[in-house]
C-alpha cells in the first residue's frame, strides 16, 4: 500500500515591525524563489501573494516536513535571498512568529482566489483587520496586544 496525504496549509507572516518593505516591482522574484524552495522540499505551491508588509502562501506540504520547520526554512532562505540580491533595500527581516491554518482541499479554489486578489482585498481591509479576522475564523484565541 502506498502513502497518500493531503496536507494543505495557508501560511501568513509579515515583515519585521510590519514595515512596508516588499516593493511591488520585485515581489515576483521573491515569490519565484519561495516557489523553487517549496518545490525542492516536495511541497506543491498552489498560490503565493502578498502586500508590502506580509505574504500569504497556500501549499500542500510533504508529510515528512513540519509546519514550523518549513516556515523557518522559508524565512531564513528568503531573507538571505533578499539581502544577497538587494531587491528590497529597506527589508530588515521577517517578524517573529507566523500563522498556519490547515485547509480542506474543498477550500482550495476559494483560497487561491483570496490570495490572488490581495491587492483588491487590502483596498478595504488593513492587514491587522485581515489577520484578526483569520484568527477569529479559525477560532484561535489570541491576545490583541501581541498582534501589534
Amino acid at each position: 500500500m502506498g502513502t497518500y496525504t493531503q496536507f494543505i496549509f495557508h501560511i501568513v507572516f509579515s515583515t519585521k515591525h510590519r514595515e512596508p518593505t516588499l516593493l511591488h516591482a520585485e515581489k515576483k522574484r521573491l515569490f519565484a524563489y519561495i516557489h523553487h524552495l517549496l518545490t525542492n522540499k516536495n511541497c506543491h505551491l498552489y498560490r503565493i501573494n502578498g502586500m508590502e508588509d506580509h505574504i500569504h502562501i497556500l501549499t500542500h506540504m510533504h508529510p515528512t516536513i513540519s509546519v514550523s520547520a518549513l516556515v523557518k526554512d522559508i524565512k531564513l532562505a528568503s531573507s538571505d535571498f533578499i539581502k544577497s540580491e538587494g531587491i528590497f533595500p529597506n527589508f530588515k527581516g521577517w517578524q517573529e512568529g507566523y500563522s498556519a491554518f490547515s485547509e480542506s482541499i474543498k477550500a482550495k479554489t476559494r483560497l487561491v482566489n483570496y490570495i490572488k486578489n490581495q491587492e483588491e482585498h487590502h483596498k478595504k481591509v488593513t492587514f491587522l483587520e485581515e489577520y484578526q479576522a483569520l484568527l477569529e475564523e479559525y477560532e484561535i484565541k489570541f491576545d490583541p496586544k501581541y498582534l501589534l
